[in-house]
């Protein structure tokens, strides 16, 4: 698998990363099979694994990642996440120095190393003055348990901000933003990417399967799967309209002789603003990367508008 630089902190990886929000209690229950799925999705080729202190939750999927890992740490790029509640305790979350400085220490004993390649954001936090927090990470970078910082889920707005503090107050930059983007939510397009890419930042990308809708198991006028994320996703994520865009992409991923999950994944690594795209399964890794590249979906895409 090629590996790709992510944005300008010089770190190598996969175009596919290895997302583990549902190893745990939220989704896959057997610790055995989850550690059974990070090793696959290595001997593949991925590099690169994505997880949270929330997840599992409370930790859990960072336990389960800590054991996976043990032993072939140094050759994975590990990222984590830390600011959602990890307790009834108000002060226990958030983006505070009280919080992050303590909530690393807790993310470095559950992963069973002693240094984090990428901690990120997970959500902005209005509470807390930007500088305050990239103060402390900024302090994680320089002692070493932290390689790289990146944010979350952030607007555009607050992207650049966060840079415009780091050039003012000499602190450790955002290297990183994770956003969702797929075939059926593309509005990173139109500011976030740019916004990054002006700023050398990284893109990892989640839910580029739109909470499952581009696997081809939802359809149209058909029974939902059980177990499906469908039943907590919110409804604005996998209304009627996006249903309807995934009948019209089921014949042209058959025309193109891929799956509709391969054309999902494909299309979300193709743009030159996403570095990785987080893969997130529950109960197996059965996905091979498509050959399919960034000329072939431009080339295709011309050929679309000629014939329009």
């Amino acid at each position: 698998m090629k590996l790709r630089e992510l944005g300008r902190t010089g770190i190598q990886v996969s175009p596919y990363c290895l997302g583990t929000m549902m190893f745990g209690q939220a989704g896959n229950t057997d610790e055995d099979d989850c550690v059974r799925i990070i090793h696959q999705a290595l001997e593949m080729g991925i590099n690169f694994v994505d997880t949270a202190d929330v997840y599992g939750p409370r930790g859990k999927s960072e336990e389960i990642v800590g054991r996976a890992l043990k032993g072939r740490r140094d050759t994975i790029v590990l990222a984590t996440k830390v600011n959602g509640s990890m307790g009834e305790d108000p002060n226990r979350g958030g983006s505070s120095r009280r919080w992050i400085i303590t909530a690393v220490e807790h993310s470095l004993r559950r992963l069973q190393t002693d240094h984090i390649d990428l901690y990120q954001i997970h959500h902005p936090d209005p509470r807390t003055d930007i500088e305050e927090t990239l103060s402390a990470l900024t302090d994680l970078v320089r002692s070493g348990k932290v390689r790289a910082i990146g944010s979350s889920n952030a607007l555009v707005s607050e992207i650049v901000e966060a840079q415009w503090v780091t050039g003012r107050c000499g602190l450790q930059r955002f290297r990183t933003e994770q956003p969702t983007y797929s075939i059926l939510n593309r509005g990173i397009e139109r500011e976030v990417l740019p916004a990054c890419q002006r700023y050398g930042m990284g893109t990892l990308v989640w839910s580029p399967l739109a909470m499952g809708l581009l696997t081809g198991r939802y359809r149209k006028g058909q029974p939902e799967p059980r177990n499906a994320r469908m039943n907590w996703v919110p409804k604005h994520l996998t209304d009627e309209r996006k249903l309807d865009a995934v009948e019209q992409l089921m014949p042209l991923a058959e025309e193109a002789g891929l799956s509709l999950t391969h054309l999902a994944m494909a299309f979300a690594v193709a743009h030159p603003g996403v570095t990785s795209a987080i893969i997130g399964p529950r109960t197996d890794v059965s996905y091979t990367p498509p050959a399919i590249t960034r000329t072939a979906l431009r080339r295709r895409s011309a050929d679309e508008r000629a014939a329009a």
